[in-house]
């Protein structure tokens, strides 16, 4: 369990981000056009796992926004940026702000993959959801880098992300 805070106000998530070194959970998300993505369909490329309270936030928008760039210049590594959003919600937002180079995966059907990767907040006004979280994987989905934001309302160190997965 780690503890994290929204506007100062400490929560906890359900566990830990999975240790760099280890492999990283399998999951099953679901995409914009409702189909099943699974972390096993990506192996052979690095990964940036931005994890997302909602993109219906500032910060969230902004995380995205700044990833996408980042992909944009960059097709070796596959972006997935992971909320408790529905993919319509997801959608709208990538086709609003002109966001293409990174996938929009949902948590719709299950929190299992918040479980697994420790970031389901168990208490306070956002229960149910995701802290904010990077997790960068290698081509063989061993965990080469993490962060857990210590503030919901705090962007990741993009540069610490970028490097990892470069």
């Amino acid at each position: 369990m780690a503890t994290i805070t929204f506007h100062g106000n400490e929560a906890q998530t359900n566990g830990e981000l999975p240790e760099v070194g280890s492999t990283a959970p399998e999951f099953k998300l679901v995409s914009k056009d409702l189909s099943d993505i699974k972390l096993s369909n990506y192996l052979g490329k690095k990964k940036l796992l931005n994890i997302v309270p909602s993109l219906d936030t500032g910060v969230c928008a902004t995380s995205t926004k700044k990833f996408n760039e980042f992909a944009k210049q960059r097709d070796d590594v596959f972006v997935m940026v992971i909320s408790a959003d529905l993919p319509f919600a997801q959608s709208r937002f990538c086709v609003a702000e002109s966001v293409e180079n990174v996938v929009s995966l949902s948590m719709m059907r299950s929190r299992n993959f918040a479980k697994d990767y420790g970031v389901l907040i168990e208490n306070g006004p956002l229960a149910g959801i995701t802290a904010r979280a990077v997790v960068g994987l290698d081509e063989d989905n061993t965990v080469i880098y993490t962060q857990l934001v210590p503030e919901i309302a705090q962007e990741p160190d993009y540069d610490a992300a970028i490097e990892a997965v470069s």
